[in-house]
Formats: C-alpha cells, structure tokens, sequence
C-alpha cells in the first residue's frame, strides 16, 4: 500500500469501525430472507450447472437469471453492451447505487458428473470447471434479500446486479465497462468459488489474447510437397521462437498456446492452421509490450514459411486493483459468518475427490476456516480487474470446492453440482447481502473508499481497453 493511499486507509478506520460494529449483530430479517430463497438459488445453480453453456452462448443460464430477478421486483434490460446474454436487473428507492456481478458461463471440455471419480456426462461437451453457476446464482440471491431488506427497512438504496457472460476468455464486462455501463456506480461487489475461504486485497494478472492464422498452399505431401506451404509449419515455427523469447521476459509473466487447427490428413499439405495464445502479466503496459513481441513472432514465421498470417484480438483484461476500504468490510463479515461444516456424507465423498489430487496443498477440514486478511497477488486473469479501475470494489472466495482442488479442473465441476457447491454458495450470498446492507446503512463509507480508489489510478488515469475498439466475440467458442 502506498504512503497516499495508507493515509486514507488509517482514516476510514473509525467508519469502518462503526460499520463492523452494526454488522457484527446479524440482522435476523436479512437471514429469513436468504434462507427463504435458498431453494430457488440452489435450483437456480444446478439447473446453470446442468446447461453448463460456454461463453457467449449462454441463453438459457441468463434467462433464467433474469427471470428470477424480474419475478422479484427488478426491472430488466437486455442485450446490453451489444452481447445478447448480458443484461442489468435493477431495484432502485434512491439512494446509493451498488453494483454486484454475476457470471455463468462454462469451460469447453470437462463435462463432468458429480460423482468423486473422473466420469465423462453423457452429451456434454463442457463443464463448470469454474463454478460460475454457483457465481451468478449466489449474486443474484444475495440481491434479492438485500431488496427485500431495503422495502421493509424503508433504507435508500440502489441495487445494480450485471449479468456478465463470456468472462473465460471473452472479457464481457470489459465491453460493459468500454460502453460505459459503470460510469454511475459507486461500489461494486462480487465473489467466486474456491476451495478455501478468504475476503483479501487481491491482484491479478493484466492479460491479452489472440488467435493467429496461418494461411499457406495445399498439395500432395508425398506427391508434390514441393508446391505445398504449410500453415502449420508457421504455427509450429512461431511456437518455437516464443518458446525461446520466454528467457528474455520477466519472470512473473505467463504465455499460453493452443493449437486450434492443424490440418486434417497427414498426407494433405495444410493450407490453413491457428493457434490461441495467452499473454498475461501484472501490468497491462508489459502485457502490451510482450504480446506485440508475438506478433512480430507470427511474422516472422510466416516469412520463414512462406506462408501468410493474420491476428485478432480475443480479450484483454486489465489486473484487479483493490480497496482495502471495502474490502476490509467483505473480510469481517466472512469472519463473522465463519466458514463451511460438512455431513458426514459429504466428509466421505471429499475423501475421495481428495484422492485423485495431485499436491493438494491443503486437507479436509480448512473449509471450516477463513484466511487471514492480506494483501495478495494471484497469477490468474479476470475481466473485474477492468471493473476494478472505474469503480471501488471487493470481493471474497468461498470454500465451494474441497480443499485443494484446483480451479478449471474436474473435480471442481463435480463438487458444484453437490451440496458442498451449494454450502459454499450460501455463505457468498449471505456474505455478499450483509455487506451490501452495510454500505447502504453507511453510505459515507462508500465515499472513503472512492478516495483511496481515486488515489490508487492517480489523477491522469484514463481507461482504454486491451482489446481496442473490437466488437464482442460472439462466436469465440465455435
């Protein structure tokens, strides 16, 4: 934390004193309305986790959604930011306007059951290796109290829920935050599930992503290879020289790569070819400077191939910037909500998801605990990072997955479709309401925490996207 900001932090103390201290006596109203609604928001989850539909395309899961906040009292908007699965859904009686994010799309691949063993679905081709159906389920349920709070409390507030698709690799809030859906917003709040339970200051990795297409000659390649020129000879050259530049950059920076398309017959000369790379550091200026060093790759493998290449940007997401205002708030309400108690049904089927792990790095039983708060750096990627740098926000991580599960994998598309899942999405959405209800009770909170951030981006900060100017992917995941 800088000098700056730590001056602001040190005078918020005393109202975040005064927050914690009304937070700390649950409110008995705002519990009857989480567990009123848990069975809807459960059935909500696992109906998202059974469509299980990537980026994108994800009709029904945002229907849903947008059904179940309409049926209590939010008005809608549809096919914001021009994608046709994002909308808002907003309860208003004045007051300060607090968004919360939900998201709901699937990973292609890892069509997985809830059994504790690896079991393919029949008929699936993706899964929710990454919990966001549990994600936009326990946002919304967390809305939906909060709502129910304010009418009987007669308290001013504003709740924004953003339904965001595509955050796997299609960035849409980044095209929500470009088209200028935040720029009224004075907190945000969001959540994600994890094998753990924490609320930290969290930062992330800027990243950018691009599929580069190789075109080349087809030709017989025993018969007359001399006249073919392989696109995937240019693939195989340009991940070879990116291979070698990852000496040459700094350590804390990540490259990924996918082949998309490499032909389809040995004996055939392909005259197309794709890879799909990943580039991603702390700072988006270096993610910026790295990935124009793979273009410059691609072209060179194009020249030494003879063959042709092209690029286009996928997404870009700027790294997660965070308020320790707000989320030193979101941290004392997890610790007062504590963390996850298993049956001794679900002990059992932990046990033997825990066995299939490789170097789990943690055991059965710290779902029970909560993380001390800290400020940490996680080496992933999110679209709330672009959110996080035009408005305050905070967020929390919640035990939804037995611990030492690795998130994208499938022992986290199993557990989510369980009643472990649905533990871990309860505390988001009781966690989530009780700070809501403490912004809303103390709103001058909120204009501390727009100073540090203000402080945090500095006075000539201007946001300009990753991604540029491009319309939103849609069809990304055909």
């Amino acid at each position: 934390m800088d000098r700056k900001t730590n001056t602001i932090y040190k005078q918020s103390i005393i109202l975040i004193g005064l927050t914690l201290s009304i937070s700390s006596i649950a409110d008995s109203s705002l519990n009857v309305s989480i567990n009123k609604h848990q069975n809807t928001f459960e059935g909500v989850a696992l109906k998202i986790w059974d469509w299980a539909e990537v980026g994108y395309q994800e009709y029904k899961s945002s229907e849903l959604l947008q059904s179940e906040l309409a049926a209590h009292g939010f008005k809608i908007t549809k096919n914001v930011a021009n994608i046709p699965t994002a909308f808002i859904a907003e309860f208003s009686n004045g007051g300060p306007i607090i968004g919360i994010l939900g998201e709901y799309d699937a990973l292609p691949g890892l069509m997985q059951t809830s059994s504790p063993f690896k079991e393919e679905k029949d008929g699936a081709t993706s899964g929710h290796a990454c919990g966001h159906h549990m994600f936009g389920a326990a946002s919304a349920w967390a809305a939906v109290a909060v709502k129910e709070w304010l009418v009987r409390s007669k308290t001013k507030g504003t709740i924004r829920f953003y339904g965001t698709p595509a955050e796997e690799g299609g960035s849409g809030k980044v095209y929500m935050v470009r088209a200028g859906l935040f720029d009224d917003v004075d907190a945000v709040l969001h959540w994600h599930p994890s094998s753990s339970n924490a609320a930290n200051a969290e930062s992330s990795n800027s990243n950018k992503s691009a599929k580069f297409k190789f075109s080349g000659i087809s030709a017989h390649a025993a018969g007359s290879p001399h006249k073919g020129r392989s696109a995937l000879d240019g693939v195989e050259a340009m991940n070879m020289m990116v291979n070698m530049m990852r000496e040459h950059i700094p350590q804390e920076s990540r490259i990924h790569y996918v082949i998309t398309k490499g032909g389809l017959a040995p004996n055939v000369v392909p005259d197309v070819a794709e890879v799909y790379y990943y580039v991603r550091h702390p700072r988006r200026e270096k993610v910026q400077e790295i990935f124009n060093w793979v273009v410059k790759i691609s072209e060179g493998a194009a020249l030494g191939t003879d063959t042709t290449v092209t690029h286009e940007v996928m997404h870009g997401n700027y790294s997660k910037l965070p308020n320790h205002v707000l989320q030193k708030i979101m941290h004392k309400n997890l610790l007062n909500r504590g963390g996850i108690q298993y049956t001794k049904q679900e002990n059992e089927y932990a046990q033997k998801i825990y066995k299939t792990m490789v170097a789990p790095g943690a055991k059965i039983g710290d779902q029970e605990k909560i993380k001390p708060y800290s400020t940490a750096h996680t080496y992933g990627s999110t679209d709330v990072g672009d959110v996080s740098w035009v408005v305050p926000q905070a967020g929390l991580r919640t035990a939804t997955w037995v611990p030492g599960t690795a998130g994208h994998s499938w022992q986290g598309v199993a557990a989510g479709g369980t009643s472990i899942g649905m533990k871990g999405t309860k505390l988001a959405a009781q966690v989530l309401a009780d700070t809501l209800q403490d912004l809303f009770k103390n709103p001058d909170v909120i204009d501390t925490a727009k100073s540090e951030h203000q402080e945090r981006i500095g006075k000539s900060f201007r946001y300009d996207p990753l991604l540029g100017n491009r319309a939103p992917p849609l069809d990304y995941r055909n």
